[in-house]
């Protein structure tokens, strides 16, 4: 389903003239945000404008012409209309060839202006869409799947399967382990990359929106938005018993019912997310809507049964903080290498992503001064993965001390898998035989 932009920046400094084809533009349904000279314009068109400039090339202070100089060095790819008198008709067509979307000659007849202006404002959406994908993908690859955990190393594999395979999904998962981002993983994998991935937030949808603007046929809020793409259900075990049976029935048929008994098919693949808790997210789920979706059901582990994942994705998350506040990254305290190996993180990775945060802002997240940047100077210059390492051979030699130099103790309280603990001491040049005397006392 094609949709276009519906907002017009109507650029006259004839009152009764601007009056009239603002009255025209908005009878067809746009939305119109009217100036009588440049400058006003200028300010309120930015490189994101969600629409299409119209503008006379004779207008006072600055011209038209200039006008659209000046827009096409913010958004070379904003549509620009410039309307003219027969004088001004060649340097029309230099602005065409220098980008200009199109010109109409005055008079003209407004059923053309608005021809003009639907054709731009569906390119201009597709542009918008476009340029709306690419940042969610660049976002996607530096988000990816942190880990070298067995779970997560499954997870990886299997998202190019996944994401060509075209199926529905159910992943579920405990709050802030990442659902969300496995979900846009597989979509920006598969043929639907380059169309919507579409957000519903089931828990938080009031039941008068259900039918009025989710289920409708038109509408950027609607279902129908997410036609060519993907569909994702954020929270589907709190939706509520009517938005389920409605959910079951779209992904039955694939369509949305119109007026006069009509459907109107719309092409999604539904992704949908549930809760791991006590009580099981399937039990809030009807079967109706389960045994629909859950085509393939796929589980996001918390963090504390991947622990060995923890300081690859804080050191992650620490430096995807320090580069978005710009700030340096800061000497991780013994008290904070504590907190990461024996915390439980009931938050996940949304927990971890948070204490990054506070550690990078130097907000002393333990009361201990564990973010101060000023704290020490000698190992705040290594690179980060070194200071990874750090942290891990730290770790090691303290679970072993703490443990009377027992490796099967030392490893249950790092909580890692054997073989992941001989790696790493391998890796990491740790003499084992030598803590192990030290710590048994020999």
């Amino acid at each position: 389903m094609n949709r276009a932009a519906s907002r017009v920046a109507l650029v006259e400094d004839d009152d009764d003239l601007r009056a009239s084809l603002a009255q025209s533009l908005q009878l067809a349904g746009l939305d119109v945000d009217a100036f009588d000279a440049v400058p006003p314009a200028l300010a309120a068109i930015d490189a994101d404008y969600p629409g299409v400039v119209v503008t006379d090339v004779r207008l006072p202070l600055v011209s038209g012409i200039e006008l659209f100089r000046t827009l096409a060095t913010r958004d070379a790819a904003l549509p620009v209309i410039l309307m003219t008198g027969h004088g001004d008709v060649a340097m029309a067509v230099d602005a065409l060839k220098a980008g200009a979307w199109d010109f109409l000659t005055k008079p003209f007849d407004p059923a053309d202006l608005i021809a003009s202006v639907t054709r731009a404002g569906q390119t201009r959406a597709l542009a918008l869409e476009n340029r709306r994908l690419r940042a969610a993908a660049e976002a996607e690859e530096s988000d990816a799947l942190i880990g070298a955990s067995p779970a997560i190393r499954r997870l990886r594999a299997m998202i190019a399967t996944l994401a060509g395979a075209d199926i529905d999904l159910l992943i579920e998962g405990e709050t802030g382990t990442g659902k969300e981002l496995l979900a846009r993983l597989i979509h920006g994998g598969g043929r639907r990359a380059r169309r919507r991935f579409h957000m519903l937030a089931c828990a938080a949808l009031p039941e008068a929106l259900v039918e009025g603007e989710v289920f409708a046929t038109v509408g950027d809020g609607s279902i129908v938005a997410a036609d060519g793409g993907t569909l994702f259900l954020d929270d589907i075990d709190r939706a509520s018993p009517r938005l389920q049976d409605r959910l079951a029935q779209l992904i039955e048929t694939r369509a949305l019912p119109a007026r006069g008994g009509d459907r109107v098919p719309v092409d999604v693949r539904v992704i949908a997310t549930a809760r791991e808790e006590p009580q099981r997210a399937s039990d809030a789920i009807d079967p109706a809507l389960l045994y629909r979706l859950a085509a393939v059901r796929l589980r996001m582990p918390p963090l504390r049964e991947r622990r060995e994942d923890v300081p690859m994705l804080f050191g992650h998350l620490v430096a995807q903080a320090s580069a978005r506040l710009r700030a340096p990254v800061p000497r991780l305290t013994d008290a904070a290498r504590a907190h990461l190996l024996r915390h439980d993180w009931p938050g996940n990775v949304r927990e971890l992503a948070h204490f990054a945060e506070r550690l990078v802002l130097g907000l002393d997240p333990l009361g201990q001064g564990a973010g101060d940047p000023a704290a020490g100077a000698g190992d705040d210059e290594a690179p980060l993965p070194e200071r990874i390492d750090a942290f891990e051979r730290a770790a090691i030699v303290e679970a072993l001390a703490r443990s009377n130099g027992e490796v099967g103790a030392a490893i249950a309280r790092l909580g890692i898998p054997r073989k992941t603990f001989y790696y790493k001491v391998q890796r990491l040049g740790i003499d084992l035989a030598t803590l192990r005397r030290r710590a048994a006392g020999d």
